[in-house]
Formats: C-alpha cells, sequence, structure tokens
C-alpha cells in the first residue's frame, strides 16, 4: 500500500476518536489497564533483581522496597494523572526506598518488621524481631519509642549495625539503657587472645547517626559488656541518666564525632571496666551533671581524648566531679597510659569543687599511677583547672589556662612530673566571669621539672606559684608579670633550684590597695636550695641559713617597662 491516506482511514479515526471522547469510561479503563500492567511488571522485576543479587540470605527490605516502589508508582498515577509514564518509572526505580540514601540493600527496616516511629507506639519488639535479624538494623526517619532495651547479643546477631542516617530518634521509655550490647570477648587486645567466633560474629558492633533520649529516670543510652571494637560514631545522646557505660571488660572502643549531651549522670562512663585500646575523638561532652568523661574502678589502659570540647560536666549540687575524672582510688589496677590532647574544657566555676580534669592515681593497694600526658588543650573557668593527687610520671605541657577560681595547677603527692610550657593567664577580659584568682601550687611533691611557665595577673592567695614540702623540684625559665602578692613561694623545700626566671612586679595599675611591696622570691624552712641568675623586680626574702643566693639581678621598681 502506498502512504496515501484514504478516506476511509479519515473517517475511521475520526470516528474512533469520537468513541474514545463520548465513553469516557472505556478510555479511563484502557489507560488503567496498561499502567498497572506496568506497575505489575515493574514489581516483578524487582523482586526478581533482588533475588538474582541475592549472596547468602533473602534481604527482609527486597520486598518491602517493591512495595515502596509499586506504591509511589501507583501514587503518581492516581493523584498526579498528568505525569508521565517515563517519569513516574523513573521516579519509582531511582529513587531511594524505605532503606535510605546510601544505605545498603541488604539493611534490615525496623519497620519491615512492625515498628512504627509515631513517637507513641511501643516500637520494642518489632526492634527487637529486627535485631535478632543482625546485619544493618535501618532507622527510617521517625520517633521510634522503646520501653525496654533493646537486647543485642552479639553470639547469636552476628556482626550488626545501627544506622539512623542521623534522620531516627530512638526514646527510651523505661529503666536501662537503650540499646545493650554483649558479647563474649574474654581476651585482651592481642590477636592471639581473640577467639574466632569474635572475628565471624562479634567484632565492631557499630551505632551511627542515631538520636537516643531517655524518657524515664533511669534511661540510659548505651551499655556495652565484653565487646570487641566497639565503635559509636555521629550519634546524639541527651536527656539519659548515663549516655554511654562500659562495664566488665572491652578492647579498643572508639567513640568520635558525637554529641552527648545534657544528660542528669555521666557523658561516657567507665564503670569497673577492664578496658585496654579506648579513643574519644572529634566530640562535644557537654552539660552532663555527673562527669563528662568518669573513670572508676576496674583496669584503665590507653585512653586517648583528643578534639573534643568538654563543658559544663557538673551540676550546682553534688559531690564534686569533673569534665574528666580518673579516679583510681577502688582500682585494684590503677588507670594508666592516658593522653588528653588538643580538646578545649571549661566550666562551671559555679559548682562546688569543679574541676577541668582531676586525676586521682592511687590505687586500691597503695600504688601510685601515672603515664599520663595533658597536652595543647585550652582549660578554663572552674574552681581548679588541672588537679593531679597521688600520681608519678604527668607531662603537662603546651596548655593554655585561664579562669580558675583558686589554683590552675594543683599537683598533691606526686613525683617525677614535668610541667612545660604552658600559659597562664588571668585575662581581664574574662574578670567579669570571676573572681579568678590561678596560679600554681605543689605539696609533697619530689623530684619534678617546671619549666617555661608564663604567668600573668595572677592573684594567689599565698604566690603566684607555691611549692610545699617539696624536695628534687628544677624551677627554671618562667615568666612572670603582672602576679601578686609573692612571686614564687618555698615552704619547707628541700635539695631544689630556682634558676633563669624573671619575675616582674605588678606595675601601679595592676596593684591593688594595700598590697604592699612585690616579693619575688620568699623562702621559709627551706635547706640546700639554690636561687640563681634570676631576674627579679621585687625583694626576695630569705633566710641566710638552707638557701643559697647567687647572681640574682633585682631591679628597682622603677625599672618597670610602661605600657
Amino acid at each position: 500500500m502506498s502512504g496515501r491516506v484514504t478516506s476511509f482511514d479519515r473517517v475511521g479515526s475520526f470516528k474512533w476518536r469520537k468513541v474514545m471522547r463520548e465513553v469516557p469510561p472505556i478510555r479511563k479503563t484502557f489507560r488503567e489497564s496498561v499502567i498497572w500492567s506496568v506497575i505489575v511488571l515493574v514489581g516483578v522485576l524487582h523482586f526478581g533483581l533482588c533475588r538474582a543479587g541475592e549472596t547468602r540470605r533473602t534481604p527482609p527490605s527486597a520486598s518491602a522496597d517493591t512495595r515502596v516502589a509499586v506504591q509511589r508508582l501507583a501514587t503518581d498515577f492516581t493523584l498526579r494523572p498528568k505525569v508521565s509514564l517515563s517519569a513516574a518509572l523513573l521516579s519509582a526505580v531511582l529513587e531511594p526506598a524505605a532503606t535510605g540514601a546510601g544505605t545498603p540493600p541488604e539493611a534490615n527496616s525496623v519497620k519491615s518488621f512492625g515498628a512504627v516511629g509515631d513517637g507513641i507506639q511501643d516500637d520494642t519488639a518489632a526492634i527487637q524481631r529486627c535485631v535478632a535479624r543482625g546485619g544493618v538494623i535501618l532507622f527510617p526517619p521517625g520517633t521510634y519509642r522503646i520501653t525496654a532495651p533493646i537486647e543485642v547479643r552479639l553470639a547469636e546477631t552476628g556482626w550488626i549495625a545501627f544506622v539512623g542516617n542521623g534522620t531516627a530518634r530512638l526514646v527510651m521509655n523505661g529503666p536501662g539503657p537503650a540499646l545493650r550490647f554483649v558479647g563474649q570477648h574474654q581476651g585482651t587486645a592481642d590477636p592471639k587472645t581473640v577467639q574466632p567466633q569474635v572475628w565471624q560474629r562479634e567484632r565492631m558492633p557499630l551505632v551511627d547517626g542515631l538520636e537516643i533520649v531517655g524518657d524515664h529516670e533511669e534511661a540510659c543510652g548505651i551499655e556495652a559488656i565484653q565487646t570487641m571494637q566497639l565503635t559509636i560514631t555521629r550519634t546524639l545522646i541527651r536527656e539519659t541518666l548515663h549516655a554511654i557505660r562500659l562495664h566488665r571488660r572491652n578492647r579498643n572502643v572508639i567513640i568520635s564525632d558525637c554529641h552527648i549531651y545534657h544528660n542528669r549522670g555521666i557523658g561516657v562512663y567507665l564503670d569497673d571496666v577492664d578496658l585496654h585500646q579506648i579513643n574519644i575523638v572529634g566530640s562535644h561532652i557537654s552539660y552532663n551533671q555527673g562527669g563528662g568523661i568518669v573513670v572508676r574502678k576496674g583496669y584503665l589502659r590507653n585512653l586517648q581524648v583528643a578534639g573534643c570540647d568538654i563543658e559544663v560536666n557538673m551540676g550546682p549540687e553534688g559531690e564534686p566531679t569533673a569534665n574528666i575524672l580518673i579516679d583510681s582510688t577502688e582500682s585494684l589496677y590503677g588507670h594508666a597510659e592516658i593522653a588528653i590532647t588538643g580538646c578545649t574544657i571549661q566550666h562551671t566555676l559555679k559548682a562546688p569543687g569543679s574541676a577541668n580534669i582531676r586525676f586521682i592515681g592511687s590505687d586500691a593497694k597503695g600504688r601510685w599511677w601515672g603515664a599520663l600526658t595533658i597536652a595543647e588543650n585550652v582549660l578554663s573557668d572552674v574552681v581548679t583547672n588541672v588537679e593531679i593527687v597521688n600520681a608519678r610520671g604527668v607531662s603537662i605541657v603546651g596548655n593554655t589556662f585561664w579562669g580558675a577560681g583558686e589554683d590552675d595547677l594543683v599537683l598533691r603527692n606526686c613525683r617525677n612530673i614535668v610541667i612545660g610550657p604552658n600559659s597562664l593567664d588571668q585575662n581581664p577580659n574574662y574578670a567579669h566571669q570571676g573572681p579568678y584568682r590561678g596560679g600554681v601550687r605543689m605539696e609533697e611533691c619530689h623530684d619534678c621539672i617546671i619549666n617555661a611557665l608564663q604567668l600573668a595577673d595572677i592573684n594567689g592567695r599565698e604566690a603566684a606559684i607555691v611549692l610545699k614540702n617539696c624536695s628534687g623540684l628544677n624551677v627554671t625559665n618562667c615568666q612572670m608579670t603582672g602576679c601578686g602578692p609573692v612571686g614564687i613561694l618555698l615552704d619547707c623545700v628541700s635539695l631544689s633550684r630556682l634558676s633563669d626566671n624573671l619575675l616582674r612586679s605588678p606595675s601601679s595599675e595592676e596593684s591593688q590597695p594595700g598590697d604592699g611591696a612585690f616579693v619575688a622570691v620568699r623562702a621559709v624552712n627551706c635547706r640546700n636550695v639554690v636561687v640563681t641568675n634570676n631576674l627579679l623586680q621585687g625583694s626576695i626574702d630569705c633566710p641566710a641559713d638552707g638557701v643559697l643566693l647567687d647572681r640574682n639581678v633585682i631591679l628597682s621598681s622603677d625599672a618597670s617597662p610602661k605600657q
């Protein structure tokens, strides 16, 4: 036939179009039959692909994803009939389904097991059923209310990861932790002590991108017992009793990029735990009334706290705690091998006995522990910035101290301590937040080095640096400006050396009424002490007996530099 259109073709086409216009139900039925045929085909193909890609078991999310895709396609045609078929197909196939963007198709959505996520229904049983499958436990966007701990027995679940993508909230509306991980690791971090089942089923349980909120006076966040390589990341825990509690035995823990915020108890609680290798990095740990990071009892080695902001982890009532409290008093083994570096640690002066870092090194057997490094932190606005008691082998270097209600640095009954370059500056810009005093106090300390401290505007009760009942101290290369009423006080100090320091008196603008003359160095009841090669703008008050004064240069008050 030729391509010419006959009169019959024109008439037939006209009549067909007329019929379709005059009989809408026929046209609608035809269109919907085509649409639903395509929907069924898409569903079958989607399910077939899921089956073809299956490796070990059928992902519970496969059927759920198919339903979501089909429902989306049907909705597109029901509610938006003008949407083209191609656009609807692309929307159904290419848009993320219930698993969420970036989540592997093997994820087990808790909604596939009956969780609602409306913040009202009790989702405990549904989530527990999902957890029993192991693998990736996905929380689609929503608020999931639970009334009992979600028990994760790693030997039964196998490898497991809780994933919330930052859009899911778990509300604990009962006592205990929202998530409790229980493993069977009995060894150390030495690979030879790790049993095969730990590698095959238990290693590295993960919590990522969840918010956990307490809604019960005894609700807690996450608890871990006998785990290997527990990893908690990008997680917010708030309004609980204790946010994270590690108990009994754990190894190789990582807590990173988390917000541990506004809990009634402790932020990160190492409670009677045998734990070696734990890193707490890049996290905000703030407004926890029982302490930020607290270690009690147990047996801790290799704790690293780095790059964190740790603030206001003390309440106005209750026993004195600290933003970081490490207490060996009730430990049979003591706590040691600890680095606290690169953090801002501060607030609050209003809490009684508050401290930014408090380390008590004597264990239940009377032994002293330490191997502690405190370096490159900013510490401020508490009663005592750093307090070290009954410790040995401690390095405190490169820190910036300010805003201490009493002392910046207190050491009692310690030995083998290195206090290196640090800035202790009671900056007057912060005076309205005080009152602040600051300075260094060492009592019953032996064989220690104090080197290159820069102290400014310290208003200590006795002196900017107070050394009492100490021996074997080497105090060198320190610089002091605007401090009073005494620069360095040596009280019952022996076998020690004070040399090469620059101690300037307060200017007339810095002095307070009734301060009197600045005493650069004062010694009381000392023996075998050498004070030499110092440049002093103030007097020396030392007895002739017990202290050797040699080659010190004393400037008169009018030699004070003018600002």
